[in-house]
């Protein structure tokens, strides 16, 4: 059974199948037709349509939805389980229960190793601030010398920045005194937005670039920027920093030496759980959204005694031995994949 179709089903009358005239009877269409529903089954015009309809509402980009949500939320559950037992670790060892030599190292390298595949693990769509979202994951930096109160002072000036290699890579930003850092960040905005980068005025009143993780390397090894000797030298291109922003969780930073150590990296898990758990919470949110646009499309209640027939009838004929009961069962796995699979058992 396929979940998701971006065209609508033909409903197969009885004596034909996709598109078939009845002299096609010898055709392999027809023999999934029989096989599937032994006994024929007519849908009147009133059920017809809507159950096209419904059907063809259940589109590849609400699957593709569901699918990357589902990834997100097993890779989050993975690590919400590992945070847990870490944190139950540490307490105890804090409060000198008995805990196993090298326990608690072990599980500080098995979340490190989980978070690692952060990127992979979700499909793209959890960033490393654990915000979900149906675009590629977007890597946040900052560039070294472009801080708003730096850009703000000064006349007249127009920066040519570089991002990539060649010379329509070049991109330039003019700016002068006076400018309201939504401004400045809106200029930069419009010029690095067509290679990839965008640019706004972030929490910290500083400027948040981001890109896609994917594009990150290629930005962050190939950023360049010329001035007119006001807010950067003139003369030539000249390499910049770009950083890349502190993730919200740092298992490279979780240290067990000492009590010290302990006590931090305990303080340090328990906020990352908060954090997962906040994620879990938002995704959990986007399946919903997707269950109840699932339900919006679904045929109508009309539509389910016909359904209900079909299904009888794929038991019946996958009961009897022969070839018209491989058929049935092969023709009804066709399309099949885990991912569909565990994006459905998600909506429970």
């Amino acid at each position: 059974m396929q979940i998701a179709q971006s065209t609508p089903t033909t409903v197969i009358a009885p004596g034909t199948a996709g598109g078939a005239s009845p002299a096609d009877g010898t055709a392999l269409g027809l023999d999934g037709e029989r096989a599937a529903t032994a006994t024929p089954v007519t849908p009147s015009p009133t059920t017809a349509a809507p159950l096209r309809q419904g059907i063809a509402n259940w589109s590849q980009p609400l699957q593709g939805d569901i699918s990357g949500a589902q990834q997100a939320l097993d890779f989050l559950e993975q690590s919400a389980a590992q945070l847990r037992s870490l944190k139950s670790e540490l307490s105890d060892k804090l409060a000198a229960h008995p805990v196993r030599d090298g326990s608690i190292e072990a599980r500080v390298r098995q979340f490190g190793a989980t978070w690692r595949t952060r990127q992979s693990a979700s499909g793209g769509t959890l960033d490393a601030r654990l915000a979900y979202g149906r675009k590629p994951a977007l890597q946040h930096f900052t560039v070294r010398g472009m801080s708003l109160a730096h850009l703000r002072n000064g006349g007249k000036e127009v920066l040519a920045i570089a991002v990539g290699a060649g010379a329509q890579s070049l991109r330039s930003v003019s700016l002068e005194a006076g400018l309201s850092d939504d401004a400045i960040a809106q200029r930069f905005d419009d010029a690095l937005a067509p290679a990839g980068v965008r640019v706004a005025v972030g929490d910290d009143g500083n400027l948040d670039f981001s890109t896609p993780e994917s594009d990150w390397a290629g930005v962050r090894d190939s950023f360049s920027v010329q001035g007119g000797g006001i807010r950067f030298p003139g003369g030539q291109l000249n390499r910049i920093k770009a950083e890349e922003e502190t993730p919200a969780i740092d298992p490279d930073q979780w240290h067990t030496a000492d009590a010290d150590a302990l006590r931090q990296t305990l303080q340090q898990v328990v906020q990352a759980l908060a954090q997962v758990e906040a994620a879990i919470a938002s995704v959990n949110g986007a399946l919903s959204q997707a269950d109840r646009q699932i339900q919006v499309a679904a045929p109508a209640g009309a539509d389910t005694a016909g359904m209900g027939q079909v299904a009888q009838n794929f038991v019946s004929s996958a009961s009897q031995p022969g070839y018209q009961s491989l058929l049935s069962i092969t023709s009804a796995l066709a399309g099949i994949s885990r991912e569909r699979v565990v994006s459905l058992l998600g909506l429970r």
